[in-house]
């Protein structure tokens, strides 16, 4: 950007230039004719062999200040490197941003923690750039929102100013258009800027060039930037301090000014163009500059960057009233308030530049807080009459160098934005875009939990979960491990009703009714489940049927009707009351007698069970098998020839009812 977009750059100067031997490389740097008193520093410093403190200085600066950062970092680097501590922190902070312009942001982190050191609280730039909270490696890893296009418009020259116009846009350009000569703009060699107006293709993602967008406001010198107010019957736009000739503060210096003009009602030309009543705004001065306006939705605020009294830094954001559209508000007669600085949220000792309000969001470019190099593009929200701490919006929007003039329908997540990154075609480029939401903007929710029995609290494995939606839409199935544990793998929407259901042979089905978080992250939710019948029970991962010990006389094998029968009546009355339900049936021993003979007296013991049941009326396919196992499964320590109670002894005395369907 090297141009009148800078906004009288010399500004960024906190302290006295000292003069070089060249005495006319120091008048055209003093009249800010960077790149002609650059060639004659390169000069000055081929032929020196010691180079002093003050040429390069100078010679780094008329770099910097025209956006060559390369040439700007190789004249701090020799600056830094031979004089040192004898360097003022400006120059540390000016040379890490000629670092991130050649993209070395290793060091350039490492110099601005040096400028940070240097400046302690003097500086609230240290704040900005503290890079404790944030890392240039972390801006440099936002995830980018945006697509970005060169439009067609674009020149050789310096391109930007870009501004809605109802359904067309204004741009600046510096194109030659002049029929007589050549009007040259010594900072960078190029002609003066005019606006033009261009019309929008039907994606609003290209710019062909119309006409000259009025030759009212165009003067000789330069026009740039404007905005409308709601009913486009008002233009307030930036130009050189010039009314017939260029106005100079006591150093010689033509500042920027705001003025504003009216549409004429002039049914035979149309309004659009035929603008009059050309009057400067009444904070305009000689001494500072005013320029870069915006203006909010309503119409009652007038945004714009300026380098008055009571700035922070080099150039601040400066917001008005207007009395057309603040009636309730007192204004002098010049029908705007007092100029009120944004603060230091916003505005730095830096620079703070094309301001863009797009409702409650002001987006605006600075070097003034942690970015890629140059200007970058920032976004803050308006939030109870304060700015929030604004965001950098990252590459490919932003780059090495400088990135500004951003402008977006917000509901159509389109715009434009001007840079004079490498790849364009000439200086500052205009590049359209379109933005796409980032993830992290999408709040997203995963459920898991557990299952638990109801009654002892045990997790229960291979439970069958299922989640749905609130429309009761099936959405994913999934079980429970060996902890009764699950989880789902599908992303579903925050704060949002959902509900899971629970399913396992032997307990009764559930289902839960819940909401997801309102934040990304997961839901958690515990499902307790309990059996069909309390004589159901679970261990060891299957299911059983839990009665009364079965007794049996001694060495014998039939059903005691006064004991035993009573206790397999219950199997019975249960295998009634669910008819798919199959059993298996396990008789098992203590260790008291021979290995054989236990193995023996069980499978009797268990067949007589079996028949005792079909005697019953239970269906003989119900159950699967009916098997005897001795002394095999013990379930305690007492085997052969280990001293146990008779209670103990009782414990492996045991029949078993296993459900394998129901």
């Amino acid at each position: 950007m090297k141009n009148i977009t800078k906004i009288i750059i010399v500004l960024l100067v906190s302290f006295s230039y000292g003069q070089t031997k060249n005495t006319k490389a120091d008048k055209l740097f003093d009249r800010l004719w960077y790149k002609e008193a650059a060639e004659l520093y390169e000069k000055e410093l081929k032929k020196e062999k010691n180079y002093s403190l003050e040429l390069l200085k100078r010679a780094g600066d008329s770099y910097y200040f025209n956006t060559d950062m390369e040439n700007a970092y190789k004249w701090y680097d020799v600056l830094i490197s031979n004089y040192g501590d004898e360097v003022e922190s400006e120059y540390i902070f000016r040379y890490s941003h000629s670092l991130q312009g050649i993209g070395d942001y290793r060091q350039a982190k490492r110099w601005m923690k040096e400028f940070s050191k240097r400046t302690k609280s003097e500086d609230n730039r240290v704040e900005h750039f503290n890079q404790e909270n944030q890392s240039i490696e972390d801006v440099l890893n936002i995830e980018g929102e945006f697509t970005l296009k060169n439009v067609k418009v674009n020149t050789e020259y310096s391109d930007f100013g870009v501004q809605y116009y109802k359904d067309q846009l204004v741009y600046s350009s510096a194109v030659d258009s002049s029929n007589f000569h050549t009007r040259i703009y010594h900072w960078n060699e190029q002609p003066f800027l005019n606006m033009y107006l261009g019309k929008l293709n039907t994606l609003e993602s290209n710019v062909s060039k119309i006409e000259e967008f009025s030759d009212k406001l165009n003067t000789r010198y330069h026009e740039a930037t404007l905005a409308f107010s709601p009913d486009y019957k008002t233009v307030y736009f930036t130009r050189n301090n010039y009314n017939g000739d260029l106005g100079r503060d006591n150093d010689g210096t033509n500042h920027l000014k705001l003025y504003s003009a009216q549409v004429r009602n002039d049914k035979e030309k149309d309004s659009s163009y035929n603008w009059y009543n050309v009057k400067e705004l009444p904070f305009n001065s000689e001494n500072y500059s005013v320029g870069h306006p915006t203006i909010s939705e309503d119409g009652k605020l007038l945004y714009f960057v300026s380098d008055m009294p009571g700035t922070i830094g080099a150039t601040d954001i400066f917001v008005v009233d207007i009395l057309e559209y603040n009636n309730d508000k007192e204004m002098d007669s010049t029908g705007y308030s007092q100029p009120r600085n944004l603060g230091a949220v916003v505005n730095t000792p830096g620079r703070e530049m094309f301001p863009y309000i797009a409702g409650n969001e002001l987006y605006f470019a600075s070097d003034g807080h942690l970015g890629l190099g140059g200007l970058d593009v920032f976004h803050s929200s308006k939030e109870s009459e304060v700015f929030s701490n604004p965001i950098n919006l990252g590459s490919p929007l932003n780059s090495k160098l400088d990135d500004f003039n951003f402008i977006i329908k917000e509901d159509l997540n389109t715009g434009f934005v001007c840079s004079n990154r490498s790849g364009g075609k000439g200086d500052d480029d205009i590049y359209s875009f379109i933005r796409v939401p980032r993830p992290e903007d999408i709040c997203e929710q995963k459920v898991r939990g557990y299952v638990s029995n109801t009654i002892t609290g045990e997790r229960i494995a291979n439970v069958a979960l299922v989640l749905f939606d609130a429309n009761n839409t099936q959405i994913e199935e999934t079980t429970s491990d060996l902890n009764g544990a699950y989880k789902f793998n599908t992303i579903v929407d925050c704060d949002a009703p959902h509900q899971v259901k629970a399913n396992k042979t032997g307990y009764a089905p559930k289902q839960k009714d819940f909401k997801t978080l309102d934040e990304t992250g997961e839901t958690v939710v515990a499902l307790g489940i309990e059996t069909v019948n309390e004589l159901i029970v679970e261990e060891g991962g299957l299911l059983k049927i839990k009665i009364g010990i079965i007794y049996f006389d001694l060495d014998k094998s039939y059903i005691r009707k006064n004991d035993a029968a009573i206790e397999l009546n219950k199997i019975v009355l249960l295998m009634n009351e669910y008819p798919n339900m199959v059993i298996q049936i396990e008789s098992h021993t203590d260790t008291r007698n021979s290995d054989s003979y236990n193995m023996a007296l069980s499978d009797r013991r268990a067949k007589s069970t079996r028949e005792y049941i079909i005697a019953q009326g239970i269906s003989a396919d119900r159950i699967d098998s009916a098997k005897g196992f001795g002394e095999s499964q013990l379930i305690n320590r007492c085997s052969n020839g280990v001293p146990c109670s008779e209670s103990e002894h009782q414990m492996n005395r045991r029949s078993e009812f296993i459900i394998v369907k129901m």
